[in-house]
């Protein structure tokens, strides 16, 4: 494993408070490209889930993971709050990262 390796936990949304997606990846940019190439999963190529509207980095991909799973049993009102603490217009931030 590289020390500078980076994972990350990320939101993705149809539009804003509409369908989310949580993910991790150890490649953020590419993986949300390949979301929007329609191959990033069935589920957000069949409701157009696209926007990156939150994301989390993490050294390790077993915390990573781990917070992944934590946050996909949240209640659907926990993930609006983690997403609107960051960014309460639900800005696309794959935007901002290109």
């Amino acid at each position: 494993m590289h020390l500078d390796q980076q994972y990350f936990v990320y939101i993705l949304a149809n539009r804003l408070g509409g369908t989310l997606y949580v993910g991790v990846t150890n490649n953020l940019l590419k993986r949300i490209f390949e979301h929007r190439d329609g191959r990033g999963s069935e589920f957000t190529a069949k409701y157009s889930v696209h926007q990156l509207v939150y994301f989390e980095v993490h050294e390790e991909v077993e915390q990573a993971i781990k917070r992944e799973k934590q946050i996909k049993r949240w209640k659907r009102s926990w993930k609006i709050n983690l997403i609107e603490e960051r960014n309460p217009n639900w800005e696309d931030l794959y935007l901002m990262l290109t």
